[in-house]
């Protein structure tokens, strides 16, 4: 089934707008080559509050991907130029932690199987309803640790670790983790890009203010303080990327 005809009706309740953990507009990429499916989708997604764009093939995915840099990607199994999963299989290059939820007009269990194992986050079986839609994206990128709730006040949360922003407060599984200022900005700019690998160069412009040359010393010595701090005697949440920089993501499991 294509089209509108693919969806049910949308109820009018509404949870609270999700964001980014910086306050920005969650990204979603909806790729489908069905451009009335695409806008039906978009419409709903851009009435939360989100930033969207479009693809209609995997050609077009890729590139729209790298430029958008979504949070979660709504993704038609069946595309005219290749199938879903191995759009999936390009994306992870390039967004190795990005949602994914499946979209499939079949509904056999060996379609389900194959999307999880490609390494999809859910699915949806056609014809679905919007809401169904955007509940599933709500639930993967909480989970994920990419999104909150626009009520929860000034906070960043990963995993068990939170940040107040205007208390200047840090917490990690509910004890206080004291921090100086500058171990502060490093920590909040890596919190507002949970899952995203940030360059040492990133962080120097945006931690220090300064461009990058000769000063990858300083990153490495206030990650290592940070690492003391927040990591100290738990599972690691900030890891080294080898060749490109750093990344903070929840524990596995929690």
């Amino acid at each position: 089934m294509s089209g509108a005809g693919a969806v049910r009706s949308r109820g009018t309740g509404r949870p609270p707008s999700l964001t980014r953990p910086d306050g920005t507009s969650v990204r979603v990429l909806v790729v489908d080559d069905d451009p009335d499916l695409a806008e039906v989708l978009s419409g709903a997604l851009r009435y939360e509050g989100w930033e969207v764009r479009t693809a209609c093939d995997g050609a077009s995915a890729a590139a729209r991907a790298r430029e958008l840099l979504p949070d979660a990607v709504v993704l038609d199994v069946m595309l005219p130029d290749t199938d879903g999963f191995a759009v999936l299989r390009d994306l992870r290059t390039v967004l190795p932690d990005v949602c994914v939820l499946f979209l499939t007009a079949r509904d056999a269990v060996e379609d389900r199987i194959a999307g999880i194992t490609a390494g999809g986050d859910d699915y949806v079986t056609k014809p679905f309803s919007l809401e169904e839609v955007v509940a599933r994206l709500r639930g993967l990128l909480r989970r994920a640790g990419m999104a909150r709730r626009v009520d929860e006040g000034p906070r960043l949360v990963v995993g068990d670790l939170a940040m107040d922003e205007e208390a200047r407060e840090v917490t990690r599984g509910g004890d206080l983790v004291e921090l100086s200022p500058t171990e502060f900005e490093l920590l909040r700019f890596l919190m507002r890009n949970p899952r995203r690998v940030l360059s040492k160069a990133q962080i120097l412009d945006r931690v220090w203010s300064y461009d990058f040359g000769g000063q990858a010393h300083v990153v490495e010595l206030y990650i290592s303080y940070l690492r003391k701090k927040v990591d100290a005697g738990r599972d690691p949440m900030i890891h080294t990327v080898r060749g490109a920089g750093y990344v903070i993501k929840p524990v596995v499991g929690r």
